[in-house]
């Protein structure tokens, strides 16, 4: 008897152990640095260093709503009532948007470039997906609105976990001008399932309540709570969605969900053949802009 108790306990030690490892690498994953990321998006000219350096801009820091500081950069636009917000994607940093400057620029808007909490140059323990960095978001959304005036549009622009972000947050911001959301994913209990099993090969039962359990207990996020496509129905802003076809971290499908469930107002949805994750804008810019402009049109129409 006393050999059955031991390896029963044994049992549960190892699955709390892997239920604290899998929680670790959801909400403390390495991150890459503000001076590594500039790096890379340099060597891949998608960042043009010279250009990127001799624009006008301003490093932005404010507090967020849960105490620690949040960093951002912004671009003002001679004369522009409206501005942008673009959010990166986890574990990079606001370096990964600046691709998308140019674009928005030409349509006459400020641009604010932000690291989310636990990125780059913002605080913050950890990672959440969206359930904290949502109020970030709001934080620098007033922050915009404040310097642009009563006459002022903000809108926002994420991609992947940024999307997601600015997802859930326009589901509580009736002010918000619209938003662009590249490759989101729908839902973060669904998309840790499908991620336990292909990275991992582990099943959802029990390694997903007790990754569940701990991760509430650790940094207050409810992963249930984190679910862009039950907000979708609250969004009031214009929504554009675009995801590559061939992505195989979020599939597709996520955004054609998020899409189904907006079912008021301005949607529009931009599936794009032969782009992996993160990759619809750079297999073809000139075709992500006119989806871009076409958008623009429409709000403006």
């Amino acid at each position: 008897m006393t050999i059955v108790w031991i390896a029963l306990a044994g049992i549960i030690l190892l699955l709390f152990m892997s239920g604290l490892y899998f929680t670790r690498t959801l909400i403390r994953p390495q991150t890459i640095s503000s001076e590594e990321s500039f790096r890379i998006e340099s060597e891949s000219g998608r960042l043009v260093e010279e250009q990127f350096n001799a624009a006008v801009k301003q490093d932005i820091h404010i507090a967020s709503p849960f105490g620690y500081h949040l960093y951002g950069q912004y671009f003002p636009c001679d004369g522009a009532k409206q501005t942008i917000i673009l959010a990166h994607g986890i574990t990079y940093t606001l370096f990964g948007m600046v691709k998308f400057l140019d674009m928005f620029r030409q349509h006459g808007f400020n641009v604010l470039l932000i690291d989310h909490r636990h990125h780059g140059r913002s605080g913050g323990p950890n990672i959440t997906y969206g359930f904290y960095e949502k109020h970030d978001l709001g934080a620098w959304f007033e922050w915009a609105l404040e310097k642009l005036g009563p006459d002022g549009r903000v809108g926002t622009m994420g991609e992947s976990m940024g999307a997601a972000i600015a997802l859930q947050h326009a589901a509580l911001e009736p002010r918000l001008a619209f938003v662009i959301a590249d490759c989101p994913f729908s839902d973060l209990h669904r998309l840790l399932a499908l991620r336990l099993r292909k990275d991992y090969r582990l099943p959802l039962f029990p390694f997903m309540p007790i990754a569940s359990w701990i991760t509430r207990l650790v940094s207050g996020m409810v992963i249930d709570a984190v679910s862009p496509v039950r907000e979708a129905r609250h969004i009031q802003a214009p929504l554009l969605l675009t995801h590559g076809l061939l992505d195989s971290y979020i599939p597709s499908t996520m955004s054609e969900e998020i899409y189904a469930a907006k079912t008021e107002g301005v949607r529009r949805l931009y599936l794009v053949p032969g782009a992996r994750h993160v990759e619809s804008y750079l297999i073809n810019p000139d075709a992500y802009r006119q989806q871009v402009d076409a958008f623009f049109n429409e709000l403006a129409g």
